[in-house]
């Protein structure tokens, strides 16, 4: 039994011994532990779906902050109120059901039980972030609020589908969310985004200044996959073995040249009507499909026996020397953006051909406001209603200036009902009478191509 004892007191000593010696060593080495311990705890989220796991880096262009990251990755992220449907119709999202009071001034918004945003807070009807101009909202509870409109619009619930998002980028109900998120300069960089359900893949945005900035990511490795509306700059990638191009046409966006009916002689229908029968579609085919107006095939409200224009330069050209006076001149300013310069230069050349003189400009601000033609890419809206940019009391965003009283009226009475069936047929005759008195020239959704390794 004194032999134990001693054994122990030997080993114990011996202990002693050794830790004062190695004190230090002993301190660092637990120190240096404890932070590993703790950040490969922080951190295994993002090393088990970066390392482990597949993923696309898609590179994207242009410079954003937190408060404008494009819809692309915020409808990723998060879910808005509603959810619209390609046909139109308007399913819960984040509201579970919502009702109309004062004939249509008010809406009542309830909100589905046990939200949770991605960080793992409570969401709650404080949180809902849309800044509408001239309209109300009240919280009743977490759970209810209410938008009060000054006016009656039936169709403003559909304007309640945009993702909901917290700062910074935290979303709630959304397929993914938000990682880690890089910056450089002061915009956006990087953008990784962790998914909320097993079987999809981590996605990593890459954000460059230019398309020629983000191809040479591509070449070089650092994005997986890219999309641009320019078919030059993808050519290159056909031959390449380990690479896929695929072709789809964007419909969110139309290119459009825009007439300034400030003009007296763009005011006339028959100048309209003319310049569009001297453009010639077959020529802009390669760059997009050709519209038949403001509203794409892909909407439930569009119009499909809208007639396609002829094209009748000879016709065109008779019409405007009929119709320009001695005292009238045939020099228009024609503006755009330098990104568009070969489209320009295109559509310019064809109306110097039917007698007008059109001056190409180059943009690089606001729209001056001795403008006669714009030529640029419009953003179609979901919704078939149009009155922004095309009703008369409409200042800025109606950049034509454009009055038309039966537009007027038809663009009153659509956003005036809810159901669709209603709608369709007012929608239908708007695209009829736009395309008799069009005060615009749309003229194709540009194709997307999207290159993307094998």
């Amino acid at each position: 039994m004194a032999a134990a004892k001693k054994k122990v007191r030997y080993y114990y000593w011996l202990s002693v011994e050794f830790v004062r010696k190695n004190l230090k060593l002993i301190s660092m080495t637990f120190f240096l532990s404890f932070i590993f311990v703790v950040g490969f705890v922080s951190l295994y989220p993002y090393l088990e779906s970066f390392l482990f796991s597949k993923k696309q880096v898609i590179g994207l262009t242009g410079s954003y902050n937190l408060g404008n990251i494009p819809s692309e990755v915020s409808s990723k992220i998060s879910n808005g109120l509603i959810y619209v449907k390609p046909d139109g119709s308007i399913i819960p999202a984040l509201a579970s059901t919502w009702e109309t009071q004062d004939n249509g001034k008010k809406f009542l918004i309830h909100l589905k039980p046990n939200l949770i945003w991605n960080n793992g807070k409570k969401f709650t009807a404080y949180d809902v972030n849309y800044k509408f101009k001239d309209i109300k909202t009240k919280v009743i509870d977490d759970n209810t609020l209410t938008f009060e409109l000054k006016t009656r619009l039936p169709i403003f619930i559909t304007y309640l589908n945009k993702p909901v998002i917290g700062y910074p980028l935290i979303g709630v109900g959304g397929l993914y969310r938000t990682g880690k998120i890089t910056f450089k300069n002061g915009a956006v960089s990087e953008i990784y985004l962790l998914p909320n359900k097993k079987g999809i893949q981590n996605i990593i945005y890459k954000f460059y200044q230019s398309d020629d900035e983000m191809i040479v990511a591509y070449k070089k490795g650092e994005i997986t996959e890219f999309s641009t509306s320019k078919k030059a700059l993808i050519e290159q990638f056909y031959s390449w073995k380990n690479s896929k191009v695929t072709t789809e046409v964007d419909y969110t966006r139309l290119l459009t040249l825009y007439f300034n009916f400030n003009n007296p002689l763009l005011k006339e229908r028959d100048i309209r009507s003319a310049i569009r029968m001297g453009i010639d579609m077959n020529k802009l085919k390669e760059f997009g499909q050709p519209s038949l107006g403001s509203i794409p095939p892909t909407s439930w409200a569009y119009n499909s026996n809208i007639k396609p224009s002829v094209f009748e330069p000879e016709t065109a050209k008779e019409i405007i020397l009929n119709n320009l006076s001695a005292s009238q001149s045939a020099d228009m300013n024609f503006y755009t953006y330098y990104e568009y310069s070969d489209l320009a230069d295109l559509v310019s050349e064809q109306i110097k051909e039917i007698g007008l003189k059109p001056n190409v400009n180059y943009l690089t601000q606001n729209l001056p406001p001795n403008f006669d033609f714009l030529l640029a890419y419009w953003k179609i809206p979901e919704d078939p209603d149009q009155y922004y940019f095309w009703h008369s009391s409409q200042g800025s965003t109606n950049i034509s200036n454009y009055k038309n009283l039966k537009v007027d009226k038809l663009l009153e009475d659509g956003r005036d009902k809810f159901l669709i069936k209603e709608r369709i047929a007012i929608y239908k005759d708007f695209q009829k009478a736009m395309n008799d008195d069009p005060p615009a020239l749309f003229l194709f959704y540009p194709y997307l191509y999207t290159v993307k390794r094998k």
